[in-house]
């Protein structure tokens, strides 16, 4: 798929991939608008968003087997945008374990190396390298069907890796992987990464897998960027109601408040003092943000502000539980640890700390974090 070349005439690994105004569109669908970002070699640049929000689409253009409908693609300066994918140095790994399943797992890691004209001992070389790298080095001799899941994902990215390309694309290459499957495979893809000094785009629908791969982030709705950066101060500093959104699993809670002299009131009768990251709020409406996982059923601290609740749903997802309930102002997920009942009906206490609330302006724009306090203050 694409050019490859020997040990000794492989050109030094691009730095830095710019999209330049990229547009995607198809008839009358956008699948990506006004696309303006960086990549680089030195970090993970992983992309982060729902079910058909352009993550694909995006991956495509990159490797160059689509065509933007406007902007350019520029590596280390240069303006690639119409090269197609046979002349690019790029790999691809996709969800399904797509590996030739009338070949070895040596010959399936070997082929890219084989149809470059390697020379057989160096090919040798690279394949049992990749192999051990990926844990998968005593089965080179079986078939694909001979093998798990796991195993054939860890063939399909070592036949990836091994080409030593440019560019490494891998499209929620863990997402058709158990759950003890993909979190081992998850913390072995960073060190390999760090390894290799391609550009690596890896694409989630996950906000915990984005957060474990850390490096860089985008996250992305309905083809365009919400935000983008240093993974950590993404999360931490989620931008846009959207951005926070993308960025929780579940999606964040948001209460309407309003704010005056000093004081923050939920609802009718829910009053509280600022906390310290909010202390510079003007008077005005405003929209609290706070996670699942910082909502309790226990009071956990003096200052937890107490909301009474009724269940609506309780719903079992591995080892947490995620209850919902309606406060009559709002509706919430309340993330706990463990299997836990919760009777639908129910009235039960949701016990939350001021300090871990995100605050957002009516339009939407985040002024005030836990993390790093007021962003903007913004006029009632």
């Amino acid at each position: 798929m694409s050019e490859i070349r020997s040990d000794k005439h492989t050109p030094e690994k691009p730095e830095t991939l710019l999209l330049r105004n990229i547009d995607k569109v198809v008839g009358r669908d956008v699948h990506l608008e006004n696309i303006n970002l960086e990549f680089e070699s030195s970090a993970i640049n992983v992309v982060l968003g729902r079910t058909l929000s352009g993550k694909t689409s995006l991956l495509r253009i990159l490797a160059g087997l689509d065509r933007p409908t406007r902007g350019t693609i520029e590596i280390n300066g240069k303006d690639v945008t119409g090269v197609s994918v046979r002349k690019r140095s790029v790999a691809m790994v996709y969800q399904q374990f797509i590996n030739y399943p009338s070949l070895s797992i040596y010959e399936n890691i070997a082929s890219p190396l084989k149809i470059a004209g390697f020379k057989k001992a160096e090919i040798d070389r690279h394949v049992r390298k990749t192999a051990e790298m990926l844990h998968i080095d005593d089965l080179l001799d079986r078939l694909p069907t001979e093998l798990s899941g796991g195993q054939q994902q860890r063939t399909a990215i070592a036949r990836a890796l091994v080409k030593d390309a440019e560019l490494l694309l891998l499209d929620e290459p863990l997402v058709n992987l158990d759950y003890k499957l993909r979190e081992e495979l998850r913390l072995e893809l960073q060190e390999i990464f760090r390894q290799h000094k391609s550009i690596v785009v890896y694409t989630t629908t996950e906000p915990s897998e984005a957060l474990m791969l850390e490096g860089n982030i985008v996250l992305i709705d309905q083809g365009c960027v919400i935000q983008s950066g240093p993974t950590r101060k993404v999360y931490h500093n989620p931008a846009a109601l959207k951005a926070a959104e993308i960025f929780s699993d579940p999606p964040i809670n948001y209460i309407d408040a309003t704010v005056q002299a000093g004081t923050a009131c939920l609802g009718q009768d829910i009053e509280f003092p600022l906390p310290p990251h909010m202390s510079s709020l003007l008077s005005g409406e405003y929209i609290f943000g706070v996670r699942s996982s910082h909502l309790f059923l226990l009071r956990t601290g003096e200052s937890d502000l107490e909301m009474h609740a009724k269940v609506e749903l309780s719903e079992i997802n591995g080892s947490e539980t995620f209850i919902h309930v309606d406060c009559g102002y709002c509706q919430m997920v309340v993330q706990e640890d463990g299997v836990r009942s919760a009777r639908i009906g129910a009235e039960i206490k949701v016990y939350v700390s001021p300090s871990c609330f995100f605050v957002y302006n009516k339009e939407g724009n985040l002024v005030a974090s836990p993390s790093n306090g007021v962003v903007q203050p913004m006029p009632g």
